[in-house]
């Protein structure tokens, strides 16, 4: 407890040159003996910090308002602390914080911000529970959310500001709002409030008054909220509606996202609604008339129309022939001559052409059109142009394994078989006997107008020596030849008809050799006999040896081919002629002897 002291106005301790009135002194008096017993209850000892005062204002400055609460000096409250301009006003009172009882400068620290934020916590302690409804305005980010003025700073967490996807909080500073209190900490005296819970209550009480009211064939106004490959997502408000992609517009079109945008306002039809799960279907196109109705009437087969290429796919191009009406030209519509395997490649994005109705679907929404129908078809009279048996010079375009593509005229082809380009001799590969860019001379051997194919052979030009081969040159007659290719079983060798005939091993000697090459070599022109003929597999064999033993009379034993066994059996055969000339000689003595 603090002590008092008393002061004797009667013992002068006033320098005596001073003048003062005696009326002057006793009210001087009176006002110190009113505040020293004044200050058991009002002094600034009696006063403690984080009390409400009520003050008066004494004074305003451009930064701060003096304010006079009754105690041993004024406050001062930064000006900005007011919001209200009309409590600026002298000698009005106002209700403040006392933050310390002296502050740096021995002056009481006092805030009206403070002030009001605590009459705030108290009226919601008062008056709001968890669950009440307040406004408030966004000031500031912090970690997890925002923070919210309700009269005090309240916590919005960032999972409670929106029922929609939050792409920068930014946006949502300085906005007011209606927020609902989540949570009441009276001991930290903080706040949790929720927007998103506010908006969702809206959200189901919209959605349910919708699906009330709501009728399929109205047109309602909807924005756009998601974008899928299936379709497009409106927000009817409060409830989300479905407009797919099939629904979208009577034409063709490969994403919604082609029609469509984030946040775009539409115009729909209500087309099923389905109440009990809250779904709405919608309808773009079925605002406009049905371009399909009476489409057979309006394009039967056959009809030439003219129109624009929009798309192109691997099987086709699609042309639009009126808004809204597709039609496909399929790659096999393309043309009569060429095998297209991609749309680029007759025509492009953009072109505008005429083709020829060729079916139409109107329950599947389809037009079946052809390119090539504007056009004659070649192969009609194909086989009036090229009869079969007619000879032909065409250029070789390809070179395959199993033959060669001739061009007959632009767009037309034929091929000529591998088995076809020559009677006599076994083409493993056309490249053997023909080029590429090279004209040859050929047969039509067959015209399939249906399967659009033409074969061709170059054989036939000439006579199949096959066919006399049995006349010419039979069993035992004697061939002369040249040896075109050696192997381990023997040789072959070309007539001098162009045939090929094989020598077998066991036809060059009976007698042991090394090598095939010992006894002949590639070149090498030889007469041999023919020992057998196979005029439908084409196989001719002939035999040196046996040629050898009709013409020099020996035993096939003694046969051995090769020029050294021709000296030795040339040797050998003189020898016997002379012998036989000797024995003959001495045969005739003998008769004349006995004569």
């Amino acid at each position: 407890m603090s002590k008092t002291l008393k002061q004797d106005w009667n013992q002068s301790k006033i320098i005596d040159d001073v003048a003062f009135q005696e009326e002057d002194a006793q009210q001087f008096r009176n006002l110190l003996n009113h505040r020293e017993e004044g200050e058991g209850t009002g002094s600034v000892s009696s006063m403690t910090t984080g009390q409400v005062l009520k003050g008066r204002i004494v004074e305003i400055t451009k930064d701060y308002v003096v304010v006079d609460v009754g105690l041993k000096s004024e406050g001062l409250v930064p000006i900005e602390e007011f919001t209200e301009p009309l409590e600026l006003v002298l000698d009005n009172e106002v209700e403040v914080f006392l933050d310390q009882t002296e502050g740096e400068d021995g002056q009481i620290v006092l805030s009206r911000e403070k002030a009001g934020r605590l009459r705030q916590w108290e009226y919601i302690c008062n008056h709001c529970k968890e669950g009440s409804i307040v406004k408030g305005k966004v000031v500031r980010k912090v970690k997890g959310g925002l923070m919210v003025d309700i009269g005090m700073e309240a916590f919005l967490p960032g999972s409670q500001i929106d029922n929609k996807r939050i792409k920068n909080l930014d946006e949502y500073l300085d906005q007011t709002f209606d927020f609902k209190i989540l949570k009441i900490n009276t001991e930290r005296k903080n706040i949790v409030v929720s927007r998103r819970e506010l908006l969702e209550e809206e959200r189901i009480f919209r959605k349910a008054e919708l699906l009330e009211n709501i009728n399929e064939g109205e047109v309602r106004k909807g924005i756009v909220k998601n974008i899928t490959d299936f379709g497009v997502f409106l927000d009817m408000d409060g409830i989300d509606g479905l407009l797919h992609i099939t629904d979208m517009t009577w034409k063709r079109i490969k994403h919604p996202s082609e029609m469509v945008h984030l946040g775009q306002e539409l115009e729909v039809m209500i087309l099923h609604v389905d109440k009990e799960k809250g779904r709405v279907a919608l309808g773009m196109k079925q605002k406009e008339s049905n371009p399909w109705e009476e489409i057979e009437k309006r394009y039967p087969p056959g009809t030439r129309i003219r129109g624009k290429i929009v798309n192109l796919v691997p099987y086709g191009a699609f042309i639009e022939i009126e808004p809204g009406i597709e039609g496909l030209i399929h790659v096999s519509e393309m043309s009569w001559t060429r095998n297209v395997t991609d749309p680029s490649e007759v025509v492009n994005k953009g072109d505008e052409l005429e083709a020829i109705v060729l079916s139409v679907q109107k329950e599947e929404g389809k037009i079946s059109l052809g390119l090539k129908q504007t056009e004659k078809n070649p192969w009609e009279d194909i086989d009036n142009k090229y009869p079969v048996g007619s000879s032909v010079v065409a250029e070789i375009r390809n070179l395959t394994n199993y033959g060669a593509f001739v061009e007959l005229e632009p767009g037309i082809d034929g091929l000529i078989h591998i088995s076809d380009l020559s009677w006599i001799k076994k083409v493993s590969h056309p490249s053997e006997v023909l080029k590429k860019g090279d004209k040859v001379e050929a047969i039509i051997l067959s015209v399939d107008k249906e399967s659009k194919k033409i074969t061709l052979g170059v054989k036939q030009l000439s006579l199949n020596p096959w066919e006399d081969v049995e006349r010419n040159m039979p069993v035992g007659s004697l061939v002369k030849g040249i040896v075109t290719k050696i192997t381990a079983f023997g040789a072959f060798v070309e007539l001098e008809n162009g045939i090929e005939a094989l020598v077998h091993v066991s036809e060059l000697s009976d007698q042991p050799f090394g090598k095939v090459e010992d006894v002949i070599s590639k070149g090498q022109e030889i007469t041999a006999k023919v020992i057998k003929l196979d005029p439908e597999h084409k196989k001719i064999a002939l035999s040196i040896k046996e040629y050898l033993v009709d013409t020099n009379k020996f035993s096939r034993d003694d046969i051995i081919v090769g020029n050294k066994g021709r000296s030795a059996n040339a040797k050998k055969g003189k020898e016997k002629e002379k012998r036989s000339a000797k024995e003959r000689d001495e045969h005739g003595d003998e008769e004349e002897t006995e004569g």
